[in-house]
């Protein structure tokens, strides 16, 4: 009698995987009904997917790095428990994720480490092209000069391409390289032909910028969409509210300054286990000071 409401379960994990970043209460309600019923099943595997699930949808508004690594702590004692090693890879890579995010590299170090050691055990290569992007963003974020970092990102990227997942390679080496740019004030200078992949309405009005267009990027601006909710969502708000002060576009900084307010303790980025543009406080600093100054 449990077959047909275990694979109800399953399938309403899938959807809250899948409805990530879309807003609304569909996908937070699948994952919660799917949990619920993993947990009264007491079937760990089903609710590690639940909770995977779960994960998929602490993205609502920025900040939510504590919630994602709670999910990510009862992964990887569920997974460990029960032999379960690809959601211990899972929830591990998920608190490399947050605890980067909250800046504890200590912690995001050794849940790297442990994820590198069951990914040599079991064969999984994918898992140290991860862990090598964290190592590049740790670089990033614990001051390395700009030239190392730009490095290491590179490196990362490299091991990247050809790993068959082009979802996640298109455009995230120049995305890194202007979080890098952006956070130490240096212009967003790129070839006409970099391919930013998703990331080109956010990344366009900075590029404009630094070819010395500012109607051109005040318009880029305009046209670009809020961010979507998912793990560079305050990167990305970052990116544009930068591009706001720069342009003079108040609306927008007010409205980047709202949607980053609730992250001010974390690293805007670093919950990608990727990027970073620096301390979240570091741009609620200047866009609060763009919108005291009176122009």
């Amino acid at each position: 009698p449990d077959a047909p409401v275990a694979i109800r379960a399953r399938l309403l994990a899938t959807v809250a995987a899948e409805s990530r970043g879309t807003g609304g209460a569909r996908g937070p309600e699948a994952a919660r009904e799917a949990e619920r019923i993993a947990r009264r099943l007491g079937d760990p595997a089903l609710l590690a997917f639940a909770r995977n699930g779960v994960f998929m949808q602490t993205f609502q508004r920025a900040g939510l790095a504590v919630e994602r690594d709670g999910v990510g702590a009862e992964l990887v004692a569920l997974a460990a428990r029960h032999g379960l090693v690809t959601y211990e890879i899972l929830g591990r890579l998920v608190r490399v994720q947050a605890r980067g995010a909250l800046a504890d590299f200590a912690g995001a170090d050794a849940h790297a480490a442990v994820a590198d050691q069951l990914a040599g055990r079991h064969e999984l290569p994918l898992v140290g092209v991860f862990t090598g992007w964290y190592r590049a963003l740790r670089l990033a974020a614990t001051g390395a000069s700009p030239p190392a970092a730009e490095a290491a990102y590179r490196d990362a990227a490299a091991r990247l391409s050809g790993a068959g997942m082009p979802g996640v390679e298109r455009g995230l080496l120049p995305l890194a390289l202007l979080c890098l740019r952006v956070w130490h004030g240096r212009p967003a200078r790129f070839d006409d032909d970099t391919d930013w992949g998703p990331y080109l309405p956010w990344a366009r009005p900075l590029v404009l910028l630094a070819r010395e267009r500012p109607a051109d990027a005040a318009a880029a601006l305009r046209r670009a969409p809020e961010p979507p909710r998912d793990l560079l969502f305050e990167a990305l708000w970052c990116l544009t509210g930068h591009a706001a002060i720069a342009v003079d576009d108040r609306p927008v900084v007010r409205r980047a300054r709202a949607a980053l307010a609730p992250a001010a303790h974390e690293l805007a980025g670093a919950g990608s286990g990727m990027l970073t543009v620096g301390p979240v406080a570091h741009h609620l600093d200047r866009l609060a000071a763009a919108l005291d100054a009176r122009t």
